[in-house]
């Protein structure tokens, strides 16, 4: 009994300690007067699942929950987790804040049953505006507003849309309204975004919280993303079609976030160049040839869609793809033109249109708003101007002001700027109800330095998917947190967080897997590779090579002139072996000048940021070209290429000694080695590896004989030699086979002629050749293609070489054809321009 009674202290101190702190934590929070908060309610009582929330966090200490943290922002950065603001090409870490929305099973089936009537309703507005049009012509929605939008393509009116519905994806921005409940800010359906930040914000706090899922009960995901990827293919004219996402590519600001979704759900993403139009059909270039498109996700504006029919300036899209509507060969999601019920201007009349094309009012309010080419809307709007918001009424909603022309905090000037416009042209404004965003809690540092709850202005993004049997709407969604209570959280930009949305049941949840209710076809590809992500993984290759090379001469340059692991090196540097590498490093811009300083010689070629040929930079090239592949490469490669440029990062404004400089080209070297074996250990045997190792041979091949011609030539001394060697790795090989010193013609064999040894020049033609012979031809005459000629040319002259034969002329010989091998290769598989060569005819529509 007395055990039992200690143990029910124990239990009572602990729930006591618990709710200590989650009392400390909440003591200060207090609302700005006038904004709903998700934590408290108007009586100042907790709101909904927070106490569930906030009781499950307090019983976790605070070292405790910043590892957490600190975890979760280790596993964003080392995952490569980013995003850009707009028109900023850097990229900035993931800001995800590790406090969710949480919200109750019961309010969110009310609130999703008013999404789905939303999305319903837009439907319904984008079928009747290119189409009968009677909402205009029975006076529920002015011409202007339809006409005089931007998002309306008059080249899309009368075109069906294929699979009989104009969106596939509907999204809405929500917040309180100041009587507490939830209202429409801003409606998503030109090519909404944020699907993939609320999936890899899942991803990451179920890491970071793993217990918490289970415990409260938190819905699912996965099931959502398997609708909506069945919901892209329908209407799609084969049975089993190839979807593709559409991006404008990596310098787009959400491509992070496209790549993540193409990866998971199973997507190939293409740029506009990928794709091409051929007998009224979409088709993707691959390395196969061309293959048909049978459903497309765009995520670029549908203005850049086809330049031949919408914008021609555009270098996006792709022209004549209008066509493939218009025969319905082609689904899109959403179809081109569905920004239109985006416009500020709809809002005034959404309800009234509602009750016509539904029968039902709104179940979700917005703020009202006023349309300024209606009469009544321009005197209202003229007459309380000091208390509303001025916007444009052609483009999308923002929600809070964002793109507000006249705040009620405007100055004189611009105030009177402004009604000169509105008095003008009228039609082009709406005004709306200045009402400030709802708040949820947000951690701080108080002025102890222990953690607090805060109330910080937010958005959330919610999400419906068309599916077979309707709209389903995603049990989540992704949250924009301002970081300051005065900065509206209307897109990610610096200072504002990201936070993930909880829905919680009444009763456990189970946790389905990604995958179809009916068993796929049986595959042992994984499809079919475009002919760019081709280019870019036969560069990625490339740049890894060229970055060991570079770092291989510095660690030969230091050794050459003294002992790298001892003591600094000084030492003579008029050798023939230093002239040398210091002559590669210079003509390789890897190096300013060939006078300076081993030590500083040795810094620059390995981070010179200034510098076209460092291992920094070819680092970086390869990133940037990885970059571009993300839905192709595994988290553990894109954190080797972080760590790699970490260690190939050296301060500038420091001097580091030629040890130290040592010490981090050998752990670059390390690293390089642990990319060369996840891709040789994890990546498929797919058309992708074999671009990967062809950049490298081919590169490792041209180095090689860079190196032969300045340490492997007739005048070669023994200290040439044995750099020789050094570059090529291969110096235990060559001291097991020979009981002596390097020698020319011996050396020349092992790093030239020996299939035996992976770095040499034959045995990367050997790979080269097999390689080749593994990707598809397009001619089915049996000749070989030009560039497998030239493969099986030069494997024959090294074949039957001989060391001796490999002078300066042949080797030069050699070079030039290894580099035209790369040309050829490059011309044959990643046709980007008129010169390129094309397939005879088209390849069937696998």
């Amino acid at each position: 009994m007395e055990a039992a009674l200690a143990s029910g202290a124990a239990r009572a101190e602990a729930v006591e300690s618990r709710r200590e702190r989650v009392a400390r934590w909440t003591a200060g929070y207090r609302p700005a007067p006038g904004r709903p908060d998700e934590f408290l309610g108007p009586d100042g009582a907790p709101r909904g699942a927070w106490p569930r929330l906030l009781d499950h966090l307090g019983a976790l200490t605070e070292p405790e929950i910043l590892a957490r943290f600190v975890s979760a922002e280790r596993h964003i950065r080392d995952a490569g987790i980013s995003f850009r603001i707009s028109g900023d090409q850097r990229e900035h870490p993931w800001p995800l804040g590790c406090l969710p929305l949480v919200i109750e099973g019961a309010e969110w089936r009310e609130l999703s049953a008013g999404i789905v009537q939303r999305a319903e309703l837009m439907e319904a507005i984008l079928a009747d505006s290119y189409g009968a049009g009677r909402l205009v012509a029975d006076g529920l929605l002015p011409a202007a507003i339809v006409a005089g939008t931007p998002e309306f393509l008059h080249p899309l009116h009368g075109v069906a849309p294929p699979g009989g519905h104009y969106l596939k994806l509907y999204a809405a921005d929500l917040g309180r309204g100041p009587d507490g409940r939830w209202q429409v800010l801003a409606d998503r359906t030109q090519a909404p975004s944020g699907l993939g930040w609320a999936l890899e914000n899942r991803m990451v706090l179920a890491r970071t919280f793993p217990d918490f899922f289970q415990d409260l009960h938190v819905e699912r995901l996965p099931a959502f993303f398997q609708a909506f990827r069945e919901g892209l293919a329908l209407g799609a004219e084969r049975s089993d079609p190839r979807i593709c996402l559409l991006t404008s590519g990596p310098y787009s600001s959400t491509y992070v976030e496209q790549a993540a979704l193409a990866r998971y759900l199973g997507l190939m993403l293409v740029e506009g160049d990928d794709l091409v139009m051929r007998d009224g059909a979409l088709h993707v270039r691959t390395v196969s040839g061309l293959k048909r498109a049978d459903a497309l996700w765009r995520r670029i504006d549908a203005d850049y869609l086809d330049p031949l029919e919408l914008n021609p300036a555009s270098r996006l899209g792709v022209p004549g793809v209008i066509e493939a509507l218009r025969n319905g060969s082609l689904v899109m999601a959403n179809m081109p033109g569905s920004g239109l019920v985006e416009s500020a201007a709809l809002a005034p009349y959404l309800d009234g249109i509602a009750r016509r094309l539904l029968g039902e009012p709104l179940r979700l309010g917005h703020p009202r708003a006023w349309w300024c080419g209606d009469l009544e809307g321009l005197a209202h709007a003229q007459a309380n101007l000091d208390s509303l918001i001025l916007r444009p009424a052609a483009t999308p909603q923002r929600g809070a002001g964002r793109d507000a022309m006249l705040a009620p905090q405007a100055l004189a000037a611009e105030r009177a700027r402004v009604v000169a416009a509105l008095r003008d042209r009228p039609f082009d404004y709406v005004a709306q109800e200045a009402a400030p965003l709802s708040t949820m809690p947000g951690w701080e540092r108080g002025e102890d330095g222990g953690l607090v709850l805060v109330p910080r202005p937010f958005v959330v993004r919610v999400f419906a998917a068309r599916t077979a049997t309707g709209w389903q709407v995603m049990p989540g969604g992704f949250c924009r947190v301002s970081e300051r209570e005065d900065v509206d959280p209307i897109e990610m930009r610096l200072g504002i967080r990201s936070a993930d949305l909880w829905v919680l049941s009444e009763s456990p949840v189970e946790a389905p897997l990604i995958g179809s209710h009916a068993a796929p076809r049986v595959r042992r590809v994984g499809g079919h590779l475009p002919s760019r992500a081709a280019d870019g993984l036969f560069w990625l290759g490339r740049y890894l090579e060229r970055t060991e090379a570079v770092i291989r001469l510095v660690l030969a340059h230091l050794r050459s002139v003294g002992d790298a692991v001892g003591a600094d090196i000084s030492g003579a540097l008029d050798t023939p072996a230093a002239l040398a590498l210091r002559a590669i490093l210079y003509d390789w811009g890897a190096i300013g000048a060939t006078d300076l300083p081993t030590a500083r010689l040795a810094q620059e070629a390995l981070t010179g940021r200034e510098l076209y040929g460092s291992a920094r930079a070819h680092i970086v090239s390869a990133r940037r070209n990885a970059a571009a592949l993300r839905a192709r490469l595994s988290g553990e490669a894109w954190r080797v290429l972080a760590d790699l440029i970490e260690s190939v990062s050296l301060d500038t404004e420091r001097t580091f000694t030629e040890s130290q400089i040592a010490g981090r080209a050998e752990r670059a070297l390390s690293q390089l080695a642990a990319l060369s074996g996840l891709t040789h250990e994890n990546m498929s045997r797919a058309e992708g590896w074999h671009f990967v190792e062809l950049g490298r041979r081919v590169e490792r091949a041209i180095n090689t004989c860079t190196f032969a011609l300045s340490f492997a030539n007739d005048e070669a001394t023994p200290g040439c030699l044995g750099v020789m060697l050094s570059l090529c790795d291969s110096q235990i090989s060559y001291g097991r086979r020979y009981m002596q010193g390097a020698a020319l013609d011996p050396v020349r064999d092992m790093v030239l002629l020996d299939p035996y040894n992976p770095r040499s020049i034959a045995f990367q033609a050997e790979a080269i050749a097999r390689h080749l012979d593994d990707l598809p031809a397009l001619s089915a005459d049996g000749i070989p293609e030009p560039h497998r000629r030239l493969a099986s040319r030069i494997l024959a002259e090294l074949r039957s070489g001989e060391a001796a034969d490999f002078d300066a002329v042949r080797l030069t010989a050699l070079e030039t054809d290894l580099e035209r091998l790369a040309d050829g290769i490059a011309v044959r598989y990643f046709p980007a321009g008129p010169n390129a060569l094309r397939p005879e005819k088209l390849t069937g529509l696998a």
